[in-house]
């Protein structure tokens, strides 16, 4: 199996939690070795770091990589730091593990590309959900003809954030700061990996898509959007359409569908479930087994293994959020289409009825104002947001 590959973590806070309980477990199966910690803020004295004891921990990227010794870097930092620390981490030497979405836009990502490739190094981008055998699954089934032909592929979303989500981090539910583009709305954020996932089953991830129509709504008071729809159609003018809200009644997981002509596909990615629906026949489930992207990385470094999420394999998600981030701002909710209070985890929006919409419109294939005309951006435009009631 060979020494455990030395990793560095950059960005412990936040989602990095995620990624010191991962790293634990890999670690304990002898294929890496943490080596340190980067982040702008300290780490208490106390803070074992999610079991991992006390470790090294820098402020400077660069300097970090260097006493380390990493050959990985994880990049679990905002958004728009994502460009200039893969850089550095890239001048320095280190294959990269980059959180999603990739970079905070179109041109970033053009630039990140051209830096991994003149590096002769590694770039793999943390769409975990792409690990999963899961998405093979999907796509022999569509090329078996198992549904017949695929009309699209209609996702739907619904989560629950409070106000908690958003005061995280000053770039939380932003779409620019400090003059710099950030983009964290819930189409490019929280439900990215149903996007990319969709693209991936769609065969349409590396590839421009012909077109991205879009409609964006925020029920809580940020820039970015926490209630919208898209519909992309691919180069080959397949419709993908994600309806998705994080101001839902119930926490449900997401859900892609493909539909055919004979039937269809319903994948559960975040369960790496799989069930064919065709009429006639019971539903037939498979579960799938799921490769972790640090484990692939270093089989990758190790031995040429093929990387499951490399940059380019996010070209057509990065058009999306490019989409995303010229688009006109989201637009406010108004009192009448929310519900609004405290609860102890921080104040909550419900948007009644959104649970209904979304599904229809993965069944429909449908943007939000061909289901219902209230929901026209247009009809929306000039709303004010809600206040929190206790």
């Amino acid at each position: 199996m060979g020494e455990p590959v030395p990793v560095l973590l950059a960005g412990v806070h936040g989602h990095g939690r995620a990624h010191l309980r991962s790293l634990r477990e890999l670690a304990g199966s002898g294929l890496v070795r943490l080596v340190g910690v980067c982040d702008q803020r300290p780490v208490a004295e106390d803070d074992d770091l999610e079991g991992h004891g006390a470790l090294p921990c820098h402020a400077d990227l660069g300097e970090a990589i260097e006493s380390t010794g990493a050959r990985i870097t994880v990049l679990a930092t905002p958004i728009h730091t994502h460009l200039p620390l893969a850089r550095t981490a890239l001048e320095h030497g280190s294959h990269l593990l980059l959180e999603k979405p990739t970079t905070a836009t179109l041109a970033e990502f053009e630039e990140l590309t051209a830096a991994v490739d003149a590096s002769g190094l590694a770039c793999q981008v943390g769409f975990q959900s792409l690990g999963s055998a899961a998405v093979e699954a999907v796509r022999t089934l569509v090329r078996e003809g198992a549904v017949g032909r695929v009309r699209g592929i209609g996702g739907a979303g619904t989560w629950v954030r409070t106000s908690a989500y958003y005061d995280r981090a000053p770039w939380a539910g932003r779409r620019r700061l400090q003059g710099r583009d950030v983009v964290d709305g819930a189409l490019t954020n929280p439900f990215a990996h149903a996007l990319a996932t969709a693209l991936a089953v769609a065969g349409a991830a590396t590839e421009a898509p012909r077109d991205v129509e879009l409609e964006m709504f925020h029920a809580h008071p940020i820039e970015a959007d926490d209630t919208s729809c898209v519909r992309v159609r691919t180069a080959d003018g397949l419709p993908i359409t994600l309806a998705v809200t994080l101001c839902a009644p119930e926490h449900l997981p997401p859900r892609l569908v493909v539909h055919g002509d004979l039937g269809r596909i319903e994948f559960e990615y975040t369960l790496d479930r799989v069930t064919v629906h065709r009429p006639g026949r019971p539903p037939a489930t498979t579960t799938h087994p799921r490769t972790h992207l640090l484990s692939n990385l270093v089989e990758h470094v190790r031995g040429g293994e093929p990387l499951l999420v490399p940059s380019q394999a996010t070209r057509a998600f990065m058009h999306v959020l490019e989409a995303v981030r010229t688009a006109p701002d989201p637009v406010a909710l108004p009192a009448g289409m929310q519900h609004v209070y405290r609860t102890e985890e921080g104040v909550r929006r419900i948007v009644p009825g959104i649970d209904a919409l979304i599904h229809r419109s993965a069944e429909h294939l449908a943007l939000f104002s061909e289901l219902d005309p209230a929901w026209s951006p247009a009809a929306r435009t000039g709303a004010t947001d809600a206040k929190a009631t206790p």
